[in-house]
């Protein structure tokens, strides 16, 4: 009956992942800019920035590897550890194997309420997939990652874009990292994410060498 209800909320979270991805990338995207509209230079640039918000705690905590222990920063630290109380996300990547997420993490669009008390998300809160490994990655590896359509989700530079804004449609975790009451965020704005990932696709998705 356990693995039968495992199985359940698998099949459940991989249909809302695909319904979700499809969907995005169904989305008219008003960000991208024209292939080659900037120059490699730039589009370096605009990677360094990305590499700040992408190894930042508030976004690589949750893009953990198979053994799915998330990663935390608690509250009045700066510092990552592995998450308290033994939480492990397991196979499905939410926990339904021992203790799902939303026990504790709150799924909500209304406004974060000041630490320590649980951030909120507009969808349900679960670990990236592991093919997404973003913690204890270099930004260079990361960078290999994130253009790469076999460990992005099956995106390209546009499509990343979608992703973005897919999920700030649904108050998801990418917009809400900027939010935290009480916690480090990363630099930037949500908003200035997007015009970097935009600077960086038109510029080819270049990565330091």
């Amino acid at each position: 009956m356990e693995r039968a209800w495992v199985a359940m909320v698998l099949a459940t979270s991989s249909m809302a992942a695909l319904a979700g991805y499809v969907f995005a990338e169904g989305e008219t995207n008003k960000d991208a800019l024209p292939a080659g509209s900037v120059s490699r230079t730039d589009g370096l640039e605009a990677w360094k920035r990305i590499e700040a918000v992408v190894t930042h705690p508030r976004c690589a905590n949750c893009h953990v590897d198979a053994k799915a222990i998330p990663i935390w920063t608690p509250a009045g630290e700066s510092k990552s550890r592995v998450h308290g109380m033994n939480i492990h996300g397991g196979e499905s990547r939410i926990g339904a194997e021992a203790l799902v997420c939303q026990t504790c993490h709150v799924t909500s669009t209304v406004p974060n309420d000041a630490a320590p008390a649980p951030p909120h998300a507009g969808i349900d809160w679960q670990l990236a997939p592991v093919e997404f490994i973003w913690f204890g990655k270099s930004g260079a590896e990361i960078c290999a990652q994130l253009r790469d359509p076999k460990r992005n989700g099956g995106r390209d530079a546009a499509g990343l874009l979608a992703h973005l804004r897919h999920d700030a449609s649904l108050n998801g975790f990418i917009p809400r990292s900027w939010e935290p009451t009480g916690r480090p965020i990363p630099p930037g704005t949500f908003e200035d994410h997007v015009k970097d990932m935009a600077l960086w696709g038109a510029a080819g998705q270049p990565c330091p060498d």
